[in-house]
């Protein structure tokens, strides 16, 4: 007896044991889990926000800080220029965002009965089984009526316009904050360590800085060049609501893998409804976008990278879409790297200590 219950196969059947009574409770309190999940993302949202932009901006603000410049003024300053630009921007842009979903959304039902009539002639002339055809007019029905819906919840949905205005006049200040007192943070977080893990501390977020720094703020500058690469080849090949759908392409472009194909994926849909030049036009693009973007723009403005097997890569995707849908996604694979440094400096630190 003594002999069984030494043995290692006894001590993994015990974790395993623990393990799926831990899931048990946990799936028993989801609902509970599950309303504090979203009061936290609700009221933590907007803050977990603003510490990514202090994040990225804190280099030129250390920058300035170093040349003589008080920390107050580099934020200010840092701020004013984002403000110009982005007001530039949106000036420009939203007036054309909003006009080409709101024409868009007026010719969906036109979109859907051209896609319609393609499906009908392919499926005229082709051996598809007759379930599969079936499934491609719902599909194609349903495609419509959530985008429809989609579309108008966001143009009319003046509560949920109102909140997200909140959100984005809350944060910049919030992060004006953060970035302003970001060293005094630093040296609190060191302040509440023991003096005697204060050096490993140190060295684990300067680790952590080290693998996420360059990705972090690397990714938002490719986003951009891949936005605006996608948008002058959709003008150069005449697609239609060429801005929106570029918008799309950039946004998703921050999921590694399968970004591209999100991405894409409005862009084919639509095409689809115009002809099977433009679709195959379509794809030409987004794969030349992709090809510059992993060869040339990735390389030089991201540099290293995360040193994350794609297995990894694709397991830290999926269980932040699970978890928090397209925003879990794009967070995923940071964090993923982020918890990997933190894993691999306990083990060091154990192993440092079993050898002493």
């Amino acid at each position: 007896m003594n002999r069984f219950t030494d043995s290692r196969l006894f001590v993994w059947l015990v974790y395993l044991i623990l393990g799926l009574i831990a899931i048990y409770f946990l799936l028993m309190l989801k609902p509970l889990i599950v309303t504090v999940y979203a009061f936290l993302k609700a009221v933590l949202g907007p803050f977990v926000i603003a510490m990514i932009i202090s994040y990225v901006l804190n280099p030129v603000v250390s920058l300035l800080h170093e040349r003589r410049v008080p920390r107050t003024i580099a934020v200010l300053l840092i701020y004013a220029v984002f403000c110009a630009v982005i007001t530039v921007l949106l000036l420009n842009l939203i007036p054309m965002l909003i006009g080409q979903m709101q024409e868009l959304n007026r010719h969906l039902p036109e979109l859907s009965m051209r896609a319609q009539d393609i499906v009908t002639d392919i499926n005229n002339t082709s051996f598809l089984p007759g379930g599969f055809r079936d499934g491609v007019s719902k599909m194609l029905i349903g495609i419509e009526k959530s985008a429809s819906e989609a579309l108008l919840s966001f143009v009319n949905n003046i509560g949920a316009v109102l909140n997200a205005v909140f959100i984005a006049f809350i944060i910049p200040f919030l992060a004006f904050y953060i970035l302003k007192d970001f060293e005094v943070f630093e040296r609190a977080v060191i302040t509440y360590v023991p003096r005697s893990h204060r050096k490993n501390t140190v060295r684990l977020l300067k680790d952590i800085d080290n693998a996420l720094g360059s990705y972090i703020r690397g990714q938002f500058v490719v986003c951009l060049i891949v936005g605006v690469l996608a948008y002058g080849g959709y003008l150069i090949i005449g697609m239609p609501y060429s801005l929106l759908l570029a918008s799309i392409v950039a946004i998703t472009n921050i999921i590694p893998y399968l970004g591209p194909f999100f991405g894409a994926a409005p862009a084919l849909l639509m095409a689809s409804t115009i002809s099977l030049k433009m679709m195959i036009l379509v794809a030409v693009v987004n794969t030349l976008c992709q090809i510059l973007e992993s060869n040339i723009i990735s390389p030089q403005v991201v540099g290293r990278t995360l040193h994350l097997h794609p297995l990894l890569i694709i397991f830290a995707l999926l269980a932040g879409g699970e978890i928090a849908g397209i925003p879990g996604m794009i967070l995923a694979v940071p964090i993923f790297a982020a918890c990997k440094v933190v894993i691999q400096h306990i083990f060091a630190y154990y192993v440092r200590r079993k050898i002493i």
